[in-house]
């Protein structure tokens, strides 16, 4: 089992993703004609409130790493996925601090359905140059 001690433990933003990403699981059934289980969960006040104190923890930084504060929708992933069966039976592991992290829209993307040159290539930074998209002035 993955943690979130173990996470902050990382010392780079692409080793953090290497570690939350779910490679091979693209594709898999997890919640299906479930749905409506985890859009209930995550309407729950119980949850909004859980989610809260974890944004406050992380600093709604990506992944909890400083520096990284998302400037967009910020979600609270699971480190180590939930089944339906966790959110009927009530199960310890969805709001498990442990288990979570704050990450961004497209780290969340990414982390679900990438993998790490996916990410590199998604968040690499790309400087300003005078006349850049214009592409007759150069």
């Amino acid at each position: 089992m993955k943690s979130y001690s173990e996470l902050i433990q990382i010392p780079t933003i692409e080793e953090r993703f290497e570690y939350l990403c779910l490679p091979g699981l693209v594709g898999q059934n997890t919640f299906g004609g479930y749905r409506y289980l985890n859009q209930d969960f995550y309407r729950s006040r119980e949850w909004q409130q859980f989610r809260n104190q974890i944004i406050v923890r992380d600093n709604g930084c990506d992944m909890a790493y400083p520096g990284e504060e998302i400037g967009g929708i910020i979600i609270i992933h699971h480190i180590n996925p939930m089944v339906p069966d966790d959110i009927i039976r009530h199960s310890s592991i969805i709001f498990d601090p442990e288990n979570v992290v704050c990450v961004s829209e497209l780290t969340h993307k990414l982390i679900h359905y990438g993998n790490k040159e996916d990410y590199m290539k998604a968040t690499q930074f790309v400087p300003r140059s005078p006349n850049d998209t214009c592409p007759w002035k150069r």
